[in-house]
């Protein structure tokens, strides 16, 4: 297994994105994930949260693609551990983006959906671009954002992804968030998951601020 690099994660997030975009069989997409809860909540928040919890709630989300058998073609060097908390978590954010009404197939909402993978680090990466956490974003100020800095989030976007990972291929969960020190496994897979899906719902939705409604059955 050769040591993982910034250029293997970004490898590693294009394949996951599109796998939640575009689906892996026996698999729902971002967007039939998403229907799925608003059909079952009485607003795009309150889909949101559920989402959320339910992702946090599982109990292992790094043997996810293990589960599907030889059906799924893993990025090269990537391990399947890691490949599936990307994919996981990846396909939850573009949920929550697409509830709030955001398309995926943009491809600088997608650099925002990739933002939220590095959890609180998050509001560092606005910053470069003269934004703050909490404000939803608006699609004119996402296109706005000029090609040059959308190619630098990305490049420090792998370079945190390296760092929570570790070139060894080890998944280092701790790293992202604060205060988990050595917990290991699914808690602290739970706990990453949680502080990357609340950033995701502050970048995306915002109560009161509409969204997406889910389509009749």
């Amino acid at each position: 297994m050769p040591k993982l690099s910034v250029e293997a994660m970004k490898k590693a997030l294009d394949w996951a994105y599109d796998k939640a975009v575009n689906g892996l069989p026996g698999t729902d997409t971002a967007e039939e994930l998403a229907q799925g809860y608003l059909r079952k909540a009485t607003s795009v928040e309150e889909a949101a949260k559920s989402l959320i919890r339910w992702q946090t709630s599982k109990s292992a989300t790094s043997g996810f693609l293990t589960g599907l058998g030889g059906a799924v073609t893993l990025p090269v060097t990537i391990p399947a551990n890691i490949a599936s908390v990307l994919y996981v978590q990846t396909r939850m954010i573009a949920a929550i983006a697409w509830m709030g009404g955001y398309d995926l197939r943009d491809d600088k909402v997608q650099t925002f959906v990739y933002m939220c993978m590095c959890g609180n680090g998050v509001k560092d990466l606005l910053k470069n671009i003269g934004m703050e956490i909490g404000i939803k974003l608006t699609k004119s100020a996402i296109q706005k954002i000029s090609g040059k800095a959308l190619a630098e989030i990305n490049k420090k976007v792998g370079f945190r992804l390296l760092t929570k990972f570790g070139s060894s291929g080890v998944i280092n969960l701790g790293k992202l968030v604060p205060g988990v020190g050595g917990v290991i496994g699914g808690t602290a897979d739970g706990i990453a998951t949680a502080t990357i899906g609340k950033v995701a719902m502050k970048l995306f939705i915002q109560p009161g601020n509409g969204g997406r409604t889910a389509p009749v059955a």
